[in-house]
């Protein structure tokens, strides 16, 4: 049983959550200033996965899942680890690190329209208004790029790609019986995601050696163990504690909390279009997370 206290803890480690990933975004263009994509994500992917191991045998919790499952487990890993953390960290180094967290939030989205189209969901009207709504997000973002035909489009493109990985990666999480520990679940999809940052590292990474600034150091450090490791850890506690749809406002609320912070600390702009923007975004994942309203029954008699 939830003791009393539990929605409150969970709703300040929301918050704790909300802010370290929001701001993170900005982060990543100070780190790939200095260091390649594939050096970046195998440092920041390495460090997540030793800290989540250790906090995974800390608590006693069972890495074991079953053998029919690994097909799968590696799926997700491409999609939530691979893909995600290459196209929405590269997006950064095309357009302002708050817009591209806005595109590589619409995960919930995408999750709607996958669903439309291949599991059979029915197109009802709040689901074509937060279709609307994500489009119109698009191309508020693109809108003031458009003359830089060779940036706006590629930003863009690999923000909602990672919005799409995120999603697909997500329904086979939600698909599949995996008869382990979701904290396992997360960890050996960290752990599989090493091995290819690591062979894009030798294959990708400019190997003339040079010893990256104190600032590149520490930021890359920072995103390994506070947004990618304990953060992690921080969202299945959450999971524990809220109902699914309470726990996913993180999906509104990191994106609002990445565009200040990138206005802030980097000095993007925060205009009209900006802000109507971020307004579309959080209407379309509102309009998708919002919980259907229960049907009533027709009274007889």
């Amino acid at each position: 049983m939830t003791s009393p206290a539990a929605p409150t803890q969970a709703l300040l480690l929301l918050l704790a959550l909300t802010l370290m990933w929001g701001t993170n975004w900005p982060l990543f263009p100070m780190a790939l200033a200095e260091i390649s994509i594939w050096t970046f994500r195998t440092i920041t992917v390495g460090l997540a996965t030793l800290l989540l191991f250790g906090f995974a045998l800390w608590r006693g919790v069972s890495l074991v899942v079953p053998r029919r499952n690994w097909a799968w487990l590696v799926l997700a890993s491409l999609c939530n680890l691979v893909i995600w953390n290459l196209t929405s960290a590269l997006a950064t180094t095309y357009m302002h690190s708050g817009q591209a967290a806005v595109l590589s939030y619409t995960m919930p989205l995408w999750v709607a329209l996958i669903s439309i189209l291949f599991f059979g969901e029915r197109l009802t009207l709040r689901l074509a208004a937060a279709l609307a709504c994500g489009l119109a997000t698009v191309l508020l973002l693109m809108w003031p790029n458009l003359g830089h035909a060779s940036r706006a489009p590629i930003g863009a493109l690999l923000g909602l790609t990672a919005g799409l990985a995120w999603a697909v990666g997500t329904l086979v999480l939600k698909r599949i019986d995996w008869g382990a520990p979701g904290l396992a679940i997360t960890v050996w999809q960290i752990a599989l995601s090493w091995l290819p940052m690591m062979l894009g590292t030798l294959v990708f990474a400019d190997w003339n050696f040079f010893w990256p600034g104190t600032r590149s150091i520490v930021v890359v450090l920072y995103i390994g163990l506070i947004p990618m490791a304990i953060g992690t850890a921080i969202w299945f506690a959450i999971v524990g504690l809220l109902p699914t749809n309470v726990a996913a406002l993180s999906s509104i609320a990191v994106p609002i909390v990445a565009m200040i912070s990138g206005a802030l600390i980097n000095s993007e702009p925060l205009g009209i279009l900006q802000i109507a923007a971020l307004l579309c975004a959080v209407s379309a994942i509102w309009l998708v997370l919002r919980p259907q309203a229960p049907v009533r029954a027709s009274r007889t008699g």
